[in-house]
């Protein structure tokens, strides 16, 4: 019985949900040296129909907050996995991802997209022309949504940061 519950406690599933970091902790990380200022995109009726698009759902609110310094902006947005949301911290620096981070992660399965090995694919990627990743993410066995989740996020974030200079 012993053994059982030790393996059963050490498998990555059991360990993949949880938060891993806030929101108001991934923004200080992000600018440590700077002084980030927060921002607001307003989702006007085009904006938001583009939204949809890229994660093919509707979207919800009549705004998205980020911050930003040095032309760099950070955004923390959620996206469903299978059943559960997953938040998502994303880094826009001259229409590149910088890095990609899962902040929370409320899955029973699929954990593994938390992982900077995982994450490190993000770095660089810009938008197409319609409007996805210019990079191909690898997926991984038994978190395909998980990654699709990752993917549409990162796709948003980086469409959110295009749209900044037309929204002032």
């Amino acid at each position: 019985m012993g053994t059982l519950l030790a393996t059963s406690l050490s498998s990555p599933w059991v360990t993949a949900k949880g938060v891993f970091q806030s929101g108001p902790d991934f923004i200080a990380q992000v600018f440590a040296s700077e002084t980030a200022r927060p921002g607001v995109l307003w989702l006007t009726a085009d904006i938001r129909q583009q939204a949809q698009n890229i994660l093919d759902r509707p979207v919800g609110g009549l705004r998205v907050r980020y911050h930003i310094a040095g032309g760099k902006t950070a955004w923390i947005l959620e996206e469903i996995g299978k059943e559960m949301p997953i938040t998502i911290g994303v880094i826009i620096h001259q229409d590149k991802i910088e890095q990609v981070k899962i902040l929370a992660y409320r899955e029973s399965r699929g954990g593994e997209v938390r992982y900077p090995a995982y994450t490190a694919q993000y770095r660089g990627a810009s938008l197409t022309q319609n409007m996805r990743l210019n990079q191909n993410i690898d997926g991984i066995t038994g978190a395909t949504l998980s990654v699709w989740a990752v993917n549409k996020v990162a796709a948003l974030a980086l469409y959110y940061h295009s749209q900044l200079d037309k929204a002032d």
